[in-house]
């Protein structure tokens, strides 16, 4: 098998370590914060900031063009393999997918699973040449795996249209807005009316790859999710439903998933929109 090929969206580390030095194959890292990237990554890869690469100081994603031009900073050309791993590589995945650079793979299990069976990491920070990508390069864009909270606000309530909340059973309740704080000032916690709580830690084994499909499948299904439905994940600015949305899309097929990356931090200061505890 070759990068240049077909190949699963999700990968292992052994095909990644196979396909490491390939020059059409770009890795990077997505995370939070350059702490465990700067203390060793896997050779080759560059670092992106979700919150000041692929987000706006609002949390809104980056634009169209500002994606693309982030994408030729990083030298990365039309057509070549983009590899993410990292804390929020699901959401470069996302957005890649949605803005039309379909090369792109997850790598399964990230960094944990990479050491953990053995392979080497750098603290080199490799430079690449910058190409000028242009958002005209990119294919379409991908509307039908995006909700927005115009949409969001129409299909509540409608019985074909499910909502995943994935996020912690603190901030489904209410008691935190974001992971680690509570709601503050005109923020409002809670969750969206009828939608089912499906934390994303329930779909990792204990070496933070994905469980198996058999399991994935049965978990789904245990909380009244089948692939019948459109289903329409969030939760607090967009990562970790797009994880849901990579789970479900890819692993186990469901042909209409939507990630609303307002998610939590959109819906939670609108005015007026139907809040649940």
């Amino acid at each position: 098998m070759t990068f240049t090929a077909p190949v699963h969206p999700v990968i292992t580390t052994e095909c990644l370590a196979q396909h490491i030095s390939d020059p059409d194959v770009r890795i990077i890292e997505v995370d939070v914060s350059p702490k465990a990237y700067t203390d060793g990554h896997i050779p080759g890869a560059l670092f992106w900031n979700v919150y000041t690469d692929l987000l706006q100081p609002d949390y809104r994603i980056i634009e169209r063009d500002a994606f693309a031009a982030l994408l030729g900073k990083a030298g990365v050309r039309p057509g070549m393999r983009v590899v993410v791993y990292g804390y929020a590589a699901s959401l470069a995945f996302w957005m890649m997918v949605h803005y039309g650079h379909h090369q792109v793979s997850f790598l399964n299990g990230s960094r944990t699973r990479w050491i953990a069976d053995g392979r080497p990491t750098s603290t080199e920070h490799p430079v690449f040449e910058p190409t000028t990508y242009a958002a005209s390069s990119l294919h379409p864009v991908r509307e039908d795996i995006r909700a927005t909270h115009g949409m969001v606000e129409q299909l509540l309530g409608d019985p074909q249209h499910r909502f995943m909340d994935v996020r912690s059973m603190a901030e489904f309740t209410g008691e935190r807005y974001w992971p680690s704080l509570p709601p503050q000032g005109d923020q409002r916690g809670g969750h969206l009316p009828g939608a089912v709580l499906m934390p994303i830690e329930d779909t990792w084994s204990e070496d933070g790859t994905f469980k198996p499909v058999d399991d994935l499948r049965a978990l789904y299904a245990s909380r009244g999710f089948s692939p019948e439905q459109e289903i329409i994940t969030y939760c607090a600015v967009g990562g970790r439903a797009s994880q849901a949305w990579l789970v479900l899309r890819y692993l186990l097929g469901y042909p209409r998933v939507r990630v609303y990356d307002g998610s939590w931090i959109e819906w939670g200061s609108l005015p007026g929109v139907p809040v649940e505890t």
